[in-house]
This record gives structure tokens, C-alpha cells and sequence, in this order.
């Protein structure tokens, strides 16, 4: 294991000529930014964030953060407004756009080079006001804390997660983030350490020191804020394959582990795949999937209370029109009948109501071995795309979020198979039908 990770480690620091690039990257931004500001008096002050800022970058992507420094009394409408116009009218000649986080921020490309402008509330530690106001105390904290040896930890941790398709906190991906990674190099102390330590975790084990209760499967808390829970935006999924690709590394230690995984796909069942595409009004990124992920777990439940078993489920936006929602059903056709449990035939009032409203419709009824009233009831749909159809069609307004009513108002279209799908989706779709690549080392 450890001439593995030093092979890595040696190939995720940033070369002289790469920094030297970013750094002038970073600086024109800061410069453009910097002659903005001066036109405001709410604002008092800039500074670099991130991984850039903490030297944690990973050569090939990464973003300059720049974080705008707002006086405390700022109000909230003036602070989005303000902090909007300074990122749009600094980065004007790179077509910058808005993203959104608990405020919204402005994003541009130099060079391929991701430019983040950040607006934050000048607080104490702990007094915050926006959810960007810990970013500069992570930023001076993991300065500080952080060594040379665990800044490169840090980079060959991102490395492994992004090969294994597990890094990365925005809500598309609820990966781990680079402030995560860095919490858990300084936690553990090597990057090592948190293969053997994670590989052998334990269900709700904390990491951090807290008095609060968390849910989670794990806990990762913020060292500057003990009442944070960073792990709360990692989806089970992707905790669950961080924790076996540890175990597997710990066990069988080679390169594999830091390069991307072909899926192995079961095209038998390409047609257990539910499709439903639909075009949308162009929005944030973060809004759109945070609606489409919401509609895709609302007909999920529509399609189990149809008698349709969702074995898997996924959405998919390229951003700019298209929306995909994909269920990957156990059948897409199932049976005419069903049988329906009532209640104990000693429960007078429950037994007398399930009888009364269910006899005339009902096309057998019996005490079960379990004394339970059973009864024989024929479905509606027996077809998933006729079902979802029909569901659409009348209860559009409770199956679908507010946000996303308006595009489907506009026209979807609902598939079964891969027929209808280019290259690129059919991929995208393709891992709701393949072996999980954190599973293959297993091997």
C-alpha cells in the first residue's frame, strides 16, 4: 500500500509550470474583482479560498475561489444583489453566470480555470449570517493546521474519490468535498490512516468532537463549527462505497484504486428501465437538480403504490434543456391481480370497514392463516409507462414539484428501453443497470 500511494502522491502535485499558470490565473480574477469592490462601501474586503488558497488543488481541475467580505449590517437583499453585480460586472468578458448556494454566486471560466465569486458576512466565529461565512475560518484553519505531507494526502484522498466517482459536494453529485477530504487527513494524520480507520468504521461513529446527536450513517464534523455536520450532505450511497473501496484498498493495494472504472453493464435489462424526459426552462444548476432529484423520489413512490417495485432510480440534466428521469423497475409489466391485507378479524370497527368498502369491488376475499381479512383486487395499469402516463395526466399539480410543473406542462415523453436514447444518455442511464465499481476489487 504505501509505494502505491507514494506513486500517487508524486503525480497529483501540481508541477512548477502548472502553478506558475494558476497563479497568474488566480491573480488577473483577483485583480478584476478587487477594482469592483472599490465602488462599494458595504463591501471591506477580498481574499482567496479554497483549495487553491489552502494548497490542496489537484494539478488537472481547480477552481480560484475568491470570497468577498461584506460588513456584518449588510441586509440580505443588498448583500445578493451587490454581490451579483460585482461578479458579474468583473468577470463580464468570460460570460459569467450565477449559481446557487444558500445565496447566489457568480461563476466564469479563464483558461478552463473555474473563477468563483463568493460574497460572505464579516462575522466572528460562530455568529454566522450565511453558510459561506465558515469558509474563510476553514480556509485560515486548514492554513495552519494543515503540513506539507497532509496537503498531499489531501490530494492523493481527492484523487481516490474521483476515481471511484464519489468526490464532489454539489447536490448532483453529494460526493465528499475537498473541505472533507481535508478534515479527514487532518483527523486521521495520512491519508493511510484513513484507509484502515474508515475500513473498519462503525454505524453513527463520529469524527470530530461534538455534544450534539446526529442521524447520519456517519459523522463528520466541522472542527470550527462542532455543530455542523459535514457528512449530512454525502448521500448513503456514496459513504456506503467510500467505506468498501477502503476496506478493499486496506486488503489489495494497487493502482486500480486511483483510475476511473469501466461499468459492466446487464443489457438484459434495458427494458426494466422506466424513461421520462422532458425539456425545462434554463435555471441554476443546483435549483434544476435539487427539483429533479425531488421528482424523481415523488414517482418513485407513485410507481411502489402502483405495484411497481423501484429497484433503482436516477435524474440526469445536461443543464441547459434537457431532463432525464430514469426507474429501473424489477418489471415494467406486472401482474392483473394483487391481494390486498386488511385488518385482524378481531379488530370489530377496522374488519367491518375493509369488508364494507372492499367486497363490491373486490374479486375474492377470505380470513387469512394469520387472521388477517385478505382480499383479490385487479389493478388499473398493469403497464409502467400507461400507468405513469395516466398519473402525469391527473396529478401533475401533487406528483411533481412546484418548480418543475410549468416544464412539464410543456410536454415529456415516457419510454421503456434504450430506443429512444443517444450515446451519451444511454451511458448515463447504463449505471442503473451495472454492477457498482466499488464492488468489482471484491474480486
Amino acid at each position: 500500500m504505501k509505494q502505491i500511494i507514494s506513486k500517487v502522491s508524486k503525480n497529483v502535485i501540481p508541477s512548477k509550470t502548472i502553478e506558475k499558470s494558476k497563479n497568474k490565473i488566480a491573480g488577473q480574477a483577483f485583480k478584476l474583482v478587487e477594482k469592483e469592490i472599490a465602488k462599494y462601501p458595504e463591501v471591506i474586503g477580498l481574499e482567496f479560498g479554497g483549495s487553491y488558497a489552502k494548497g490542496t488543488w489537484l494539478p488537472k481541475d481547480a477552481d480560484i475561489d475568491i470570497f468577498v467580505r461584506f460588513k456584518k449590517s449588510t441586509m440580505e437583499e443588498k448583500f445578493e444583489r451587490i454581490s451579483k453585480k460585482i461578479g458579474f460586472d468583473s468577470l463580464k468578458k468570460y460570460s459569467p453566470y450565477v449559481r446557487y448556494s444558500e445565496h447566489p454566486y457568480v461563476e466564469a471560466k479563464i483558461k478552463n480555470t473555474k473563477i468563483n465569486v463568493v460574497p460572505f458576512y464579516d462575522v466572528k466565529i460562530g455568529e454566522w449570517k450565511s453558510a459561506a461565512d465558515r469558509s474563510t475560518f476553514h480556509t485560515k484553519f486548514m492554513q495552519k493546521s494543515l503540513t506539507s505531507k497532509m496537503k498531499n494526502d489531501v490530494r492523493v484522498l481527492k484523487t481516490f474519490l474521483k476515481s471511484n466517482g464519489i468526490y464532489g459536494a454539489e447536490i448532483a453529485k453529494q460526493g465528499f468535498s475537498g473541505y472533507v477530504s481535508e478534515v479527514l487527513v487532518l483527523h486521521f494524520g495520512s491519508f493511510e490512516n484513513i484507509i484502515k480507520s474508515i475500513s473498519e468504521i462503525k454505524e453513527n461513529q463520529v469524527i470530530g468532537k461534538t455534544s450534539k446527536k446526529f442521524e447520519t450513517s456517519i459523522v463528520i464534523i466541522d472542527p470550527i463549527d462542532n455543530n455542523r455536520n459535514l457528512a449530512a450532505a454525502i448521500s448513503n450511497e456514496n459513504i456506503g462505497k467510500f467505506v468498501l473501496i477502503c476496506r478493499a484498498f486496506k486488503d489489495k493495494g494497487v493502482i486500480d484504486f486511483f483510475k476511473n472504472k469501466k461499468l459492466k453493464i446487464s443489457k438484459k435489462y434495458w427494458e426494466n428501465l422506466l424513461v421520462i424526459k422532458f425539456n425545462f426552462k434554463i435555471r441554476s444548476p443546483d435549483i434544476i437538480w435539487g427539483q429533479i432529484k425531488r421528482a424523481t423520489s415523488s414517482l418513485s413512490t407513485q410507481l411502489e403504490l402502483g405495484g411497481f417495485n423501484v429497484l433503482r432510480s436516477k435524474s440526469y440534466t445536461d443543464q441547459k434543456n434537457e431532463v432525464y428521469l430514469f426507474f429501473f423497475l424489477e418489471s415494467s409489466k406486472i401482474n392483473q391481480i394483487y391481494s390486498k391485507n386488511g385488518p385482524d378479524f378481531f379488530r370489530e370497527d377496522s374488519s367491518k370497514s375493509f369488508i364494507s368498502k372492499n367486497l363490491g369491488n373486490t374479486e375474492l376475499m377470505w380470513i387469512g392463516n394469520n387472521g388477517k381479512i385478505i382480499s383479490v383486487e385487479n389493478r388499473k395499469h398493469t403497464d409502467a409507462v400507461k400507468f405513469m402516463s395516466e398519473f402525469l395526466k391527473k396529478n401533475l399539480q401533487t406528483g411533481i414539484p412546484k418548480g418543475l410543473q410549468s416544464d412539464f406542462k410543456q410536454g415529456y415523453k415516457i419510454s421503456v428501453g434504450k430506443k429512444n436514447l443517444s450515446k451519451s444518455i444511454k451511458e448515463v442511464a447504463s449505471e442503473l443497470i451495472s454492477t457498482d465499481g466499488t464492488l468489482v476489487y471484491f474480486n
